[in-house]
């Protein structure tokens, strides 16, 4: 299956401001970016995926873009997606790189 490239450039482009301790791996069915081998954003299909602290995932489910993600009709905790025509800034993707990274570091 394949993913949105472009989005993954964009990632890649945003990790540049972060300490090079991160790596790239495949993943459900797209690509996925690990900081000390934890996961932090990747890209499935043509949306972003986050990983983030739960305690945060009330305060970004009120926006219209992001969704929780559900794989295989199962709600995955901590995880939300972000649908790319929110990204339009590179600020936008830097937020959640942040969040991301973020939870890795815990």
């Amino acid at each position: 299956m394949a993913y949105n490239e472009l989005l993954a450039i964009r990632i890649r482009a945003s990790m540049t401001l972060f300490p090079k301790v991160f790596t790239e791996k495949k993943m459900f069915g797209g690509i996925v970016f690990l900081y000390k081998g934890k996961m932090t954003i990747g890209v499935v299909n043509e949306k972003l995926v986050i990983k983030l602290l739960s305690s945060k995932m009330d305060e970004l489910l009120v926006q219209k873009s992001i969704i929780q993600w559900i794989l295989q009709k199962k709600t995955m905790k901590e995880f939300l997606y972000d649908l790319p025509e929110a990204l339009k800034t590179e600020e936008d993707l830097l937020f959640f790189t942040e969040l991301g990274v973020e939870y890795a570091k815990q």
